[in-house]
């Protein structure tokens, strides 16, 4: 089974409209309008600014292990790159197609990942650089493994 499976264009469109709806997301690169988006309480957003290539290598290396640790051996959640082809991802599957793979450190764009029924998530902001978690049980794993790029606390409601 394929890990990154692409999502249809009326998946594409119901996800996103989804998200756009409960997150009031309003897209900014103007640190005025930031963050771009209602976080679901509780969460906790952290400052990425200051890292190195290690640094990103820890945080795929932990972000794989943490949804794994939350998720199905079978369970696919969403992986949304804004304005990009986005996919159902299931992070205990081999890689597969790397080609199609959404990195977890945003790079120029948002970047989320999702359980499909929006309990719990990780996003990714490209010009605040932070990234956000919510949902209790995902919050939680990621203090028990935190990736060295997560710096101090930007904003937090727990």
């Amino acid at each position: 089974m394929d890990n990154w499976i692409p999502l249809s264009d009326e998946q594409y469109r119901l996800v996103w409209g989804k998200f756009y709806k409960d997150f009031n997301f309003k897209p900014s690169i103007h640190s005025s309008d930031w963050p771009s988006y209602r976080l679901p309480i509780p969460f906790v957003t952290f400052d990425i600014t200051e890292y190195t290539d290690d640094d990103i290598d820890d945080l795929e290396e932990k972000c794989v292990i943490n949804l794994r640790a939350v998720t199905g051996s079978d369970e696919y959640i969403y992986a949304l790159d804004w304005q990009h082809k986005c996919y159902l991802f299931n992070p205990h599957l081999e890689n597969g197609n790397e080609s199609r793979r959404i990195g977890f450190c945003p790079d120029g764009d948002y970047c989320f990942y999702l359980n499909k029924d929006f309990k719990w998530g990780y996003l990714g902001h490209p010009w605040e650089q932070s990234i956000s978690i919510f949902g209790e049980e995902l919050i939680h794993q990621f203090e028990t493994d935190r990736p060295t790029i997560f710096g101090k606390i930007v904003r937090s409601n727990r």
